[in-house]
């Protein structure tokens, strides 16, 4: 009897959520918001990638960072928009274990990426202020290159044992999760086996990642601030701490709604469901979204670039 009920509850597939209490409106006012934003994030990061690689001008260290953020949320993107727009779309709510953690493999493999890239502009950022007449031969396009194989490598090694361990694990509790898209903190939950190792495993890569990462940022941007103050000059004072709006926005857009899943995952045990899943809407969506908006307004030499492309 008891092999007969395991194998009745053994699940094969997880059914994916939308937006409790949303069903009636979410295929009309839910999903046309989402189109849109994925449009314009896919556009978007699609020009400046374009712009960028064409204007021979654009060959500068910062705006091979600002490429590598560009691709980065472009994955993001990809990798989310067959179950989101799929539920709220299609009502498509199944899928299986290894899409599942296909899925989670590359959100959770983009994220880091996204954040060592993050990381690297700072150092870029850093070194523009504070050397400005060695930056170009300091950041060169091959060192650049390398600092960008070493973070995709990164994030491919940290997060690549997360789908291998869920995969030993039998899944035979309530198969709904409560988000449209696989989350590791969530799908390990699911499993009838002891998940010890992932808890332990998926802190530490919090830890020696994104942690990481702001702690790294947040000193970088001390040293920047240190040396910014030492300019005597206003003009000069104004014109360096304005080349670091548009990454101080960006990191504020990863890591605010980041820090705040996970804090809510980790200790949020009563925290609404609903707020949950609109913060990790935040956490995957606005950044692509707004991150080419926010680099195409403050760059005025990108800018230029980007309008001549259509007034062509």
């Amino acid at each position: 009897m008891s092999a007969v009920n395991d194998t009745k509850f053994k699940s094969k597939v997880f059914l994916l959520t939308g937006i409790p209490g949303q069903e009636d409106v979410q295929n009309l006012w839910i999903s046309l918001p989402l189109c849109l934003m994925y449009v314009i994030s896919i556009l978007g990061n699609s020009v400046i990638l374009l712009v960028i690689k064409t204007d021979l001008s654009l060959h500068e260290p910062m705006y091979m960072f600002l490429s590598m953020l560009g691709i980065t949320d472009l994955g993001l993107s990809i990798a989310t928009i067959p179950t989101i727009l799929g539920i709220y779309l299609f009502n498509s709510r199944e899928i299986s274990l290894d899409a599942c953690f296909t899925q989670l493999f590359f959100i959770q493999s983009l994220h880091c990426t996204e954040s060592s890239v993050l990381l690297l502009m700072a150092f870029d950022r850093f070194i523009a202020i504070r050397d400005p007449l060695r930056y170009t031969s300091i950041l060169t396009l091959p060192r650049i290159a390398k600092m960008g194989l070493v973070c995709v490598l990164r994030g491919v090694a940290v997060m690549l044992p997360l789908p291998l361990l869920l995969k030993r694990f039998r899944y035979c509790r309530v198969n709904v999760l409560s988000h449209s898209y696989c989350m590791h903190q969530e799908v390990m939950k699911m499993a009838c086996s002891d998940i010890r190792v992932n808890n332990i495993y998926g802190l530490f890569i919090t830890v020696l990642t994104v942690g990481f990462d702001s702690l790294l940022i947040f000193l970088s941007y001390v040293m920047i601030l240190k040396t910014v103050l030492s300019i005597a000059s206003h003009k000069e004072f104004l014109r360096a701490l304005n080349t670091c709006v548009s990454h101080f926005c960006a990191v504020l857009l990863f890591y605010t709604p980041e820090f705040s899943l996970t804090l809510i995952h980790r200790f949020g045990k009563g925290s609404s469901p609903s707020f949950q899943i609109v913060l990790g809407y935040i956490n995957l969506l606005v950044p692509p979204l707004i991150n080419p908006i926010v680099y195409s307004v403050k760059s005025k030499h990108l800018r230029s670039r980007i309008i001549r492309v259509f007034v062509k």
